[in-house]
């Protein structure tokens, strides 16, 4: 089975009934995909009025991947706003369970940053991550390519593997170190992730230091039809080692991921079932 679903539910204008308020925007969006990544766990542990309000507000068999909170991935800068790590890991479990309780998580996805090489230190943090989430299905994204170098890629599938963590297939910009090859491999039968962030490479690298302009630009890619037929021979691959392939489109930065998922959807003739009925006009006719 392919899921295929877009990062958040806030920024996808093509998705939304035009009558729909702003508080109808997970409403709106459940009615075209299946699934969806959950990326305000990033910013902030979310308080569990809100998980149980997007619970309610969601298909039964809708489902989040969920984005591990920053400071587990090494993202966060500063101080943690937490007494201590045991804490953030508790209060991040509490938030999340609600959704493993009403079968809705898919995974929680560790991604961590384009300076977190392989190394033997980092390999015992990747470890220590998954023993505090131990209970959950984790998927791993690497960003620093030593990760799938020659010398490194089968023992990095590998260690997945034992870990009993799935494996984050990504297509990305190659720009450097920072940026990891496409890999179309699984580490586990049941599930994979896909993750596709576009193929921006003079975006990719935050060369003027200005985090929130770059945020802009960085996914900012409209995937054509041969990058599309490259990314499904890679999922079809998928398909045959693996129950379930998750893919999320991130190139969101001009708003082309829910066209590119829609398209990328008929091109394996999938029709959702289940989705939440409510009619929206926008891509009537278009695909």
């Amino acid at each position: 089975m392919i899921q295929i679903g877009l990062t958040g539910w806030g920024d996808h204008p093509d998705v939304y009934n035009s009558s729909s308020s702003k508080k109808e925007k997970l409403l709106d969006y459940s009615a075209h995909f299946p699934i969806v990544e959950l990326d305000a766990t990033f910013y902030a542990i979310q308080p569990e009025r809100n998980i149980r309000k997007w619970i309610k507000e969601t298909p039964d068999n809708f489902r989040f991947i969920v984005k591990a909170y920053q400071g587990m991935t090494g993202h966060h800068r500063g101080e943690l706003p937490y007494a201590s790590v045991d804490e953030m890991y508790n209060l991040f479990r509490l938030s999340v369970t609600p959704l493993q309780e009403a079968g809705k998580l898919a995974m929680i996805l560790v991604q961590f940053p384009p300076w977190f090489d392989c190394t033997k230190e980092n390999v015992e943090e990747i470890c220590f991550v998954c023993a505090k989430l131990h209970g959950f299905d984790i998927a791993v994204e690497f960003r620093h390519q030593s990760w799938y170098s020659p010398k490194f890629q089968l023992e990095t599938l590998s260690f997945l593997k034992k870990l009993n963590v799935i494996h984050s297939v990504c297509d990305e910009p190659q720009a450097g170190q920072g940026s990891i090859p496409l890999i179309a491999n699984t580490t586990r039968p049941d599930k994979v992730l896909v993750r596709l962030h576009g193929r921006n490479v003079a975006g990719w690298r935050n060369t003027t230091g200005d985090d929130k302009a770059w945020r802009k630009v960085r996914y900012l890619y409209n995937y054509n039809d041969t990058e599309l037929k490259e990314i499904q021979s890679a999922v079809q691959k998928l398909k045959q080692e693996t129950n379930e392939v998750f893919v999320i489109f991130n190139n969101n930065s001009g708003g082309h991921a829910a066209q590119n998922a829609k398209h990328f959807q008929k091109m394996f003739n999938i029709n959702y079932e289940s989705l939440t009925p409510k009619q929206l006009d926008f891509f009537e006719g278009e695909f």
